[in-house]
């Protein structure tokens, strides 16, 4: 923790006591995490990650992908100067490859696809790092824009964790109905979840958790440089109506960096329900509110529309 610059108390290097549990809270708000307080798996991951800058380390395409703050800011300066590297996901991946090496070719430089010295040099020279529009989240705009403003013939993915199967084939089923092609997917890994979605092309993602609180919550993605307005505006009309129709008190909608948000290609949102008495006891009306949800956000999917 103190290595990425977040304080912990001296006196309890070596145990994880009080401090070391705040200072794992506020390392997991930072990163867009829940704030749990436990060091698991992804909180862990987020760690190593943060430990990277852009130049430590030569960046190219390979398996399994690099991750890391540093391809974060490569991607983010290449999105800033124009060249598309998807969304800023902090993910070595081939779109990622693909503006690289178009920038290398656009600046003069050896067409490798290597992010080394000489790139980090010119990134800097050109101020693509500090730049705040990302041609991702135009490209984004522009997607959503063109898309057609019903349900029939969309490709929409349904997945959750486990505990919903009802409510997830409910709403598979209700958007079914109305035209839309669903891929219902059941897996406990997040990342499993995110590989099939993009597998299935689909264009928007809806993610089903229960959590053991009376508020429930909506995710979009969002991290510096890039925001899913496709996916914050879903999470808008998700949170707007929870409330009114089903019953359910729901926060403000929040820009996470959950791997699940992270790792899908499309707009997502992770709907995080609670308490778990009241969801099974208003499960249908639940489903005809999420799929209510989806609708209005088809018919409008950016928040300026």
């Amino acid at each position: 923790m103190i290595a990425v610059g977040v304080a912990v108390e001296r006196a309890e290097l070596g145990d994880y006591r009080e401090s070391t549990t705040d200072a794992v809270r506020r390392f997991q708000e930072a990163r867009g995490l829940l704030r749990t307080g436990v060091c698991d798996r992804t909180t862990w991951s987020a760690l190593v990650e943060a430990g990277y800058r852009l130049g430590d380390r030569l960046l190219y395409l390979c398996s399994p992908m690099l991750r890391g703050d540093d391809v974060h800011d490569l991607q983010h300066g290449l999105g800033a100067l124009g060249f598309d590297a998807g969304r800023v996901d902090g993910i070595f991946g081939p779109q990622t490859e693909s503006a690289l090496r178009q920038f290398q070719r656009n600046t003069g430089l050896t067409t490798d696809a290597v992010c080394g010295p000489e790139v980090c040099a010119s990134l800097a020279r050109l101020g693509g790092r500090t730049a705040t529009v990302s041609v991702a989240g135009v490209r984004e705009r522009e997607r959503l824009r063109a898309a057609p403003p019903q349900l029939a013939g969309r490709r929409m993915a349904v997945g959750h964790p486990g505990g919903l199967d009802v409510l997830a084939t409910t709403v598979g089923r209700l958007l079914q109905e109305e035209g839309a092609t669903i891929a219902l997917l059941h897996y406990r890994e997040p990342s499993v979840q995110a590989k099939e979605a993009n597998a299935f092309a689909a264009e928007v993602f809806l993610g089903l958790d229960l959590i053991d609180e009376t508020t429930s919550r909506v995710a979009y993605y969002e991290t510096a440089g890039f925001r899913s307005a496709g996916g914050a505006r879903l999470a808008e009309l998700v949170s707007e109506r929870l409330p009114l129709t089903a019953g359910l008190r729901c926060a403000e909608p929040a820009g996470l960096r959950l791997p699940l948000l992270r790792e899908t290609r499309m707009p997502a949102v992770v709907v995080m329900l609670g308490p778990p008495s009241r969801v099974v006891e208003q499960s249908g009306q639940v489903a005809s509110t999420l799929v209510t949800a989806v609708r209005d956000w088809v018919a409008s999917p950016l928040a300026d529309s």
